[in-house]
């Protein structure tokens, strides 16, 4: 009866943490309630880093009503001085006598520790109800501060028959309104979008998110090896997040002066080519803690062949397109075998409109 009551409640905790999606980077999700009486007394969610944590703002809604309650939090309350001061003394001093917790902070600097200092404040502490859940909330952040790399997610829209445009390029647009609303919001919830010079010149894409309400524009990112975007191109003279280009070193000096002036960063990268885990070790750097690739298919090729996806979103539109020479999203060798091939796990549809969305994990 306990544990259903825990289960109930954490649900509500974790709705509440959701609310924070896209705005609490490079700070995790964190929702929370104080319980009692089998009331909820007070509610939390972190809005934003440098805000008041989730269970800082949900013990204070409670007020007094938190002596002898229980407090419910998605992830383990925080112990030492970052950009706010620690949770853990905070609620002990409440009164709150019971807290149940959702998953343990994977942070090194947190990992184990609040709940020591909570139970040995004398404080009832559980673990683990909803962790899958709240696992989920924060895979971008569990990556990060156990690896400092962003997650990294693919997303295409493709016909029916596997192209992401015909034989001519022209790809708008594949997936209809729903899906593109859809792909927007992807944008809202990450910290940077990144395509190929490719995509730039032949689509002249904005990346920003226009479709879906949003408090704040991604980073913008380009792999441009040879600094060949144009003047011209949108992204450069119209509004939204900044703009880092890669470029391999040896790159024309003025081009990058230009760039510069248009308040660009320019990353200059030795070797022959962009290499995407030190690519991904720079953003990293940036606290760049999730990226969404949009594409070309040279860049999706490339992430795919060092190995460093997380997850897909691939949209299959309703349409045929043919063609032998019509781009797919994968190039490269391929695998010989179909057993070698990589198979999504954890695999969700989704239906927007007359498209359908099919995302997984590429795991290992």
């Amino acid at each position: 009866m306990q544990r259903e009551k825990d289960i109930k409640f954490m649900k509500e905790a974790l709705r509440l943490a959701e609310k924070g999606r896209g705005t609490t980077s490079p700070n995790p999700m964190v929702g929370a309630v104080v319980v009692k009486g089998n009331r909820i007394v007070g509610r939390g969610y972190h809005k934003r880093a440098g805000s008041p944590h989730a269970e800082v703002i949900a013990l204070e809604d409670a007020g007094t009503k938190a002596k002898g309650a229980t407090l419910y939090v998605t992830l383990e309350p925080c112990i030492h001085y970052g950009r706010t001061p620690p949770c853990v003394p905070r609620i002990v001093s409440s009164g709150i006598k019971r807290v149940v917790i959702a998953m343990m902070d994977p942070n090194p600097i947190v990992k184990g520790k609040g709940v020591k200092m909570l139970e040995k404040a004398g404080i009832e502490v559980i673990t683990g109800i909803e962790e899958e859940k709240a696992r989920k909330l924060n895979e971008f952040y569990i990556k990060y501060i156990t690896r400092k790399i962003p997650f990294v997610i693919l997303k295409w829209a493709m016909s029916l028959d596997g192209k992401i445009a015909t034989s001519t390029g022209d790809s708008r647009w594949i997936s209809g309104e729903e899906a593109r609303k859809f792909v927007h919001s992807l944008r809202k919830g990450v910290d940077a979008v990144l395509v190929g010079i490719g995509t730039v010149k032949k689509d002249d894409p904005l990346l920003t998110v226009r479709l879906v309400p949003s408090e704040k524009q991604p980073l913008r990112v380009i792999i441009d090896p040879r600094l060949e975007i144009s003047p011209q191109a949108r992204l450069l003279k119209e509004e939204g997040g900044k703009v880092v280009i890669f470029t391999l070193s040896g790159v024309d000096e003025e081009k990058v002066s230009f760039l510069q002036d248009k308040g660009v960063e320019v990353i200059e990268m030795e070797g022959e080519r962009i290499r995407i885990k030190k690519l991904l070790e720079a953003l990293g750097e940036m606290e760049v803690v999730s990226l969404l690739v949009e594409g070309g298919e040279k860049v999706f090729t490339s992430f795919l062949e060092e190995g460093c996806v997380d997850k897909v979103y691939a949209i299959v539109s309703p349409l045929l397109l043919g063609g032998k020479d019509s781009p797919t999203p994968f190039g490269g060798k391929g695998f010989e075998r179909i057993k070698d091939g990589l198979r999504l796990k954890k695999i969700e549809w989704l239906r927007k409109g007359e498209d359908m969305i099919i995302s997984g994990y590429i795991e290992g």
